[in-house]
């Protein structure tokens, strides 16, 4: 097993699904996953906001999430119908913004697109929102549940930062980032499902975070291939890996260390994050169920002790639906 200066903070993984043994779900639920219901189509056409086909707004952001951000949308089904379609517009949202960097080949495109967004915003708050499937249905989200224009503002601004592809100098750094994006996410989902209460926020910080570092880790083997490394400069020095050990696909020890000590922090967060779990109100727990595919992926890569480029790690898990079902079953996160 890799060694590390944090190695006491690791302690026992956690299953994503602490005693399932014990507790049976109910027959034919993976089925159940299967056939949960997307939001419904809005009677207004992707043709009449932006062009592309003749399905509603709605749909346009499902299918993005669908596509984009898979674990997301496994997690947006499993929310309160009535909240559904407000989250994929907002997941959908940040996905948007999240492909401005990795598609556009200079950064003042990306800019462009940044200020599209910005712009966007604004005018969404003053009922003028663009004729953009997302901006449409953002803007619905907006207005039905007054939602805080400062998170979305945030998102943004971060994502804007972002453009530069510069590693990050330490792991204050990558949580700063996750703080403003993943966590801003969060309380915002907060905000749809009608949760005001100051637990719930300390854990969605938490949770974001853990999502920002795992997110990171995750991707480490496709930024290699596009020759850019993003892990924490100071870990990297600590343990004496370079930028040129992550793009060859180095497997020593030392890399491995790193790879411990980050995910070791995003550990941690998802420890603290369940401190508050009975302070926190039942109702939030639905925002939280993404806690169950952080869980897995820090158990897959303990498995290969911590082997970041190992071919396991890229692959799907075909029973994280079920496992987000049983998630929401037992009210937990």
């Amino acid at each position: 097993m890799a060694a590390s200066v944090q190695g006491s903070a690791w302690g026992p993984l956690r299953l994503g699904i602490p005693g399932l043994c014990c507790r049976r779900p109910p027959l034919g639920l993976y089925a159940r996953v299967r056939r949960l219901p997307g939001p419904e189509v809005s009677g207004r056409s992707v043709a009449a906001a932006s062009g592309p086909g003749i399905w509603g707004t709605e749909h346009y952001c499902l299918e993005l999430l669908r596509k984009r951000d898979y674990e997301g949308y496994l997690c947006s089904l499993l929310l309160p119908a009535e909240s559904r379609s407000s989250v994929f517009a907002l997941r959908a949202f940040n996905v948007e913004l999240a492909q401005v960097k990795d598609s556009v080949s200079e950064k003042t495109i990306g800019l462009m697109r940044i200020q599209f967004w910005k712009k966007t915003v604004e005018d969404i708050y003053c009922d003028k929102p663009p004729h953009q499937p997302v901006a449409i249905e953002l803007w619905k989200a907006v207005k039905r549940h007054n939602l805080t224009k400062r998170w979305l503002m945030k998102i943004i601004d971060e994502r804007e930062k972002n453009l530069d592809d510069k590693a990050y100098r330490n792991i204050k750094e990558l949580e700063n980032y996750a703080e403003n994006t993943q966590s801003s996410l969060l309380y915002l989902t907060l905000e749809i499902l009608g949760i005001k209460d100051v637990h719930a926020d300390h854990a969605a910080s938490h949770i974001g975070k853990a999502q920002g570092i795992v997110t990171c880790l995750r991707a480490t083997p496709y930024h290699g291939s596009r020759r850019k490394v993003f892990l924490p400069m100071d870990i990297c020095m600590l343990h004496g890996v370079s930028q040129e050990d992550i793009l060859r696909r180095n497997r020593d020890k030392n890399v491995r260390d790193v790879i411990y000590d980050i995910a070791s922090q995003a550990h941690l967060h998802l420890k603290h994050a369940r401190s508050f779990h009975k302070s926190v109100p039942v109702k939030a727990f639905p925002a939280f169920l993404q806690t169950v595919s952080l869980e897995d992926f820090l158990k897959k890569i303990r498995r290969v002790d911590f082997d970041i480029f190992h071919p396991s790690l890229q692959q799907k898990n075909t029973l994280l639906p079920l496992y987000l079902y049983i998630q929401s079953w037992r009210k937990i996160y």
